[in-house]
């Protein structure tokens, strides 16, 4: 899995393409998430259009990083969730849990 980074307004917004599962791109998308934290990310959103899987293992580290960022009173938004992730995470629950939009400029206006 590759990861893009990039900064919008206050925001950084990183990219994940391909699978999201344990042992495939969970520890990369934690790293990329802790490395944002610790250059002083508050406002990260994670742009899921590139990613073609996601087990629960993924699903953890999405929650992890909205309680990382909650606690030190920052914003972690999905966007551009593709349907199938998006049931899969309806299905689970975890959208009820985070900050779900539908592409980056809703995202970014709801930091405002």
């Amino acid at each position: 899995m590759k990861i893009s980074t990039r900064e919008i307004d206050d925001a950084t917004i990183l990219a994940p393409k391909g699978k999201i599962s344990i042992g495939v791109g969970d520890v990369q998308l934690r790293e990329a998430i802790d490395e944002a934290v610790n250059r002083g990310v508050r406002n990260l959103l994670l742009d899921l259009n590139g990613v073609t899987r996601m087990d629960s293992s993924g699903m953890g580290e999405l929650i992890a990083g909205h309680k990382k960022l909650s606690k030190l009173g920052g914003n972690f938004k999905l966007v551009n969730m593709p349907p199938r992730l998006l049931n899969s995470l309806g299905a689970s629950q975890i959208v009820s849990v985070l900050d779900v939009f539908a592409n980056e400029a809703e995202a970014l206006e709801s930091l405002r």
